[in-house]
């Protein structure tokens, strides 16, 4: 909800000090300008990227006006069933949580952490990555690589829409000085108007310059910004699960193996030494609450 206040703020800035000097609003009323810059941005937009990337800029914006569900709960819930599931396999060995990741849907240990079971890319990653590890037939170096490619790959294709947006952004104060432009030849054919009509028109023609950069600094870039922020997030997520199985593989027990888990997370999010400690000392046994 931050970039809506963030608009609204931008918004009554620039044209409420526009009202406190004496300007008009009717001098900004422009529609055919605003319809020119934007729809030109639109079909650039449209004509550089797939329909994937158009369909992938539209499913992000929902995500944007909610809450980041990546937040220090669902680390700390995530832990907890990594230590569950890793705390199992080293007690009854790897072959114990196979038919935990083979239907986790009717799983003891992923029914009690509903919101890493209801999130398909993190479910993904982690029963892919057990499953490889039940396997043993991968080392802990080609599997640490084979992760680094799959977080690499999620991140080119979660950041498609925000790369989108940026040019547009980028292209938006371009597409501006051509209506300017158009507005000044438009001024240029009527010369021998009188000064006031060659005025409005010249002052008309300034709009665009305005639009185009007011659109793109003022609202196109922030959603990209927005957008990439939701990516990032969500790449953490997946490092946080790559370094805890990546200990656990190299022998560390799982309660070290989740405190490696947490020291790859943002400062803002990452529970303390403490608090992950107890937290882990109060996870039961699988199909048990904590």
């Amino acid at each position: 909800m931050f970039i809506l206040l963030g608009f609204v703020i931008v918004f009554v800035s620039v044209f409420g000090s526009f009202i406190a000097m004496g300007g008009h609003l009717g001098a900004l009323y422009q529609p055919f300008e605003f319809v020119l810059i934007a729809g030109t941005a639109l079909g650039a937009y449209i004509a550089s990227n797939s329909g994937k990337s158009v369909k992938m800029l539209f499913s992000a914006f929902p995500k944007i006006l909610k809450k980041n569900p990546y937040s220090k709960d669902l680390y700390m819930e995530l832990m907890a069933l990594l230590y569950v599931l890793l705390n199992k396999a080293r007690r009854d060995g790897l072959m114990s949580v196979e038919s935990d990741i083979e239907e986790p849907q009717t799983s003891p240990i992923f029914t009690e952490y509903p919101r890493i079971l209801n999130d398909e890319n993190l479910m993904e990653f982690i029963t892919d990555y057990l499953r490889l590890m039940i396997s043993g037939n991968m080392s802990p170096f080609e599997i640490e690589a084979l992760m680094d490619q799959e977080i690499e790959a999620h991140h080119n294709e979660s950041n498609v829409p925000a790369i989108g947006l940026r040019a547009v952004a980028d292209a938006l104060p371009a597409f501006g000085i051509v209506a300017a432009v158009l507005g000044v030849i438009k001024a240029l054919a009527a010369v021998d108007q009188p000064p006031a009509i060659l005025a409005d028109l010249i002052s008309k023609a300034m709009v665009g310059t305005f639009l185009g950069i007011f659109l793109a600094y003022g609202f196109v870039a922030p959603l990209a910004a927005c957008i990439e922020r939701r990516s990032v997030a969500s790449e953490k997520v997946l490092e946080c699960i790559k370094v805890t199985l990546l200990a656990s593989m190299n022998g560390y027990p799982p309660q070290l193996a989740v405190e490696f888990g947490r020291k790859v997370l943002y400062s803002y999010l990452r529970p303390s030494f403490m608090e992950l400690e107890d937290h882990v000392r109060q996870t039961r046994a699988p199909g048990k609450k904590a």
